[in-house]
């Protein structure tokens, strides 16, 4: 089966990273992770299209992120941490009805017109 990219991503990028994050809060790569794992292989996310998409979520008040410090003892780089608002929680459920009449819509379609 072909990866899913781009343009087919394009309108549901947003709506598939609040759901992510409805599990609690994680880095930017942790959301990759999740959503590559819940696309079982089907899905190709370029980074480059992750975390513009997350700034434009926080931007909107549909996430929030704070930085973690690097725990004593590691190295590495501070990370950003993103978790789900009320106000994404909310959003999430009305993309999730909007998803549910698409896929109903689009599938009497596709299944053959009367």
């Amino acid at each position: 089966m072909e990866p899913i990219t781009g343009d087919v991503l394009r309108g549901h990028l947003e709506a598939m990273i609040l759901a992510a994050l409805e599990r609690g809060g994680v880095h930017g790569f942790e959301v990759w992770r999740r959503l590559e794992e819940a696309g079982r292989g089907s899905l190709r996310l370029k980074e480059g299209s992750l975390y513009p998409a997350l700034y434009r979520l926080e931007k909107a008040g549909l996430i929030a992120s704070e930085w973690e410090n690097t725990p004593a003892g590691q190295r590495g780089p501070r990370r950003r941490v993103y978790q789900l608002t009320k106000k994404g929680t909310h959003r999430l459920a009305e993309s999730r009805a909007e998803w549910d009449r698409f896929v109903n819509v689009v599938g009497g379609i596709l299944g053959g017109l009367t």
